[in-house]
């Protein structure tokens, strides 16, 4: 919990779940709760990325709306025996964006789902996969899966790297329509995207 001093009041900040911090601008946590909403908003989030087929609350919704956070959401059925690797692929997309950033990445728990896709976010920065291992379970603590590891072992960064090089390129050309990715500042309203 975090405490915020305004005017002589005290307001405490309370994290979701599972919090932490993958890198600058990426957050990871379990499913966030109203309780949650002023703690999120000293983010200044962008983007989330839920990896669970049920329906985001309206609560929430109207949350997203009102600070103009885009949310993607992912499909991933918790109790799954193996993670589709597309839908993996696709969540990658996101993340290599940078102007979806700052942005948190969750699911129920902020375990499995969020894990695997963090496993496979750092094996695309090259990770060398005890390291990648060991995150994981520090979160998933005694509920690791073996199936979720191995599928962060097997999964193939190449995709989405030749996926990255294109974005590269896209915004790092060569004439007059030359770009910088991180320059670019695109007015993009709230939008609701869901992945199947």
């Amino acid at each position: 919990m975090h405490e915020v001093h305004i005017f002589d009041r005290v307001y405490v900040l309370i994290p979701p779940a599972n919090f932490s911090m993958v890198e600058d601008g990426l957050y990871r946590s379990g499913f966030p709760e109203p309780s949650n909403f002023g703690f999120l908003e000293t983010l200044s989030l962008k983007s989330i990325i839920y990896l669970c087929t049920e329906p985001y609350p309206e609560e929430h919704l109207k949350f997203l709306e009102s600070h103009n956070i885009r949310l993607y959401q992912f499909g991933i059925e918790g109790t799954k025996e193996t993670i589709p690797e597309d839908v993996i692929y696709e969540a990658l997309r996101i993340l290599i964006d940078v102007r979806n950033y700052p942005i948190l990445i969750h699911c129920k728990r902020g375990k499995h789902r969020t894990g695997c896709l963090v496993g496979c976010l750092r094996k695309l920065q090259n990770w060398c996969l005890p390291s990648v291992f060991e995150e994981y379970q520090r979160f998933a603590g005694a509920k690791a899966r073996t199936n979720d590891m191995s599928f962060m072992e097997k999964y193939d960064v190449l995709r989405i790297r030749q996926s990255l090089y294109s974005l590269i390129y896209q915004y790092h050309g060569y004439g007059s329509n030359k770009r910088r990715l991180l320059d670019r500042e695109d007015s993009m309203p709230t939008a609701r995207i869901n992945v199947s």
